[in-house]
């Protein structure tokens, strides 16, 4: 279903692509503590996801399949600032490592949202 809503569907494919990047150095640089490493798996997981669920959208055959999908994608977008925020509360990365990470997530978020929301309404 074409996301003909504003959005550039190629920049959009490309921000979720380098979040997923993102998110795969950010893995590769967290301490090696058991803890660490079992919150970063969860943030590898949804973290990578977010752009496939994209990418499966913009193939959906119908409007209700469009809509999961991007509903996937929010999903696994708040997942991700979850596992983030107990990254920092628990004193594994220091905040400010992560403050780019998680404004791109809201962004990416807002975008979602307002996909959803378009095709809805249409």
């Amino acid at each position: 279903m074409p996301d003909d809503q504003g959005f550039q569907r190629e920049d959009l494919r490309r921000r979720t692509k380098s979040f997923a990047l993102r998110i795969i150095k950010l893995y590769g640089a967290l301490p090696k503590s058991t803890e660490a490493q079992v919150i970063g798996k969860q943030l590898l997981r949804s973290g990578t996801s977010i752009g496939a669920h994209y990418r499966e959208a913009v193939r959906a055959r119908s409007k209700a399949e469009y809509i999961s999908k991007v509903g996937g994608g929010l999903q696994e977008l708040e997942e991700s600032i979850y596992w983030m925020e107990l990254l920092t509360d628990a004193a594994l990365i220091a905040s400010q490592n992560l403050d780019s990470l998680i404004a791109e997530a809201n962004e990416l978020i807002a975008i979602f949202v307002t996909l959803a929301n378009r095709a809805k309404l249409n």
